[in-house]
């Protein structure tokens, strides 16, 4: 099955997510608890979240 050009465009945006996160990841060991307490409240709240994201897709974002 032949993919659009916009869906390529935003499974590469998914692609750039995913390397994002993993430099978080990467550097969670250097950093304290209060900043990575910070950084998880800074998550949690990012709007719009991954997981909302994801609820849209399954419910075929109106």
């Amino acid at each position: 099955m032949s993919s659009s050009g916009e869906l390529i465009r935003l499974m590469n945006y998914v692609d750039d997510i995913t390397s994002t996160l993993r430099r978080i990841s990467a550097t969670l060991p250097t950093v304290t608890e209060e900043e990575r307490a910070r950084l998880a409240d800074y998550i949690r709240k990012s709007d719009p979240s991954f997981d909302s994201v994801l609820l849209l897709l399954d419910k075929g974002a109106k």
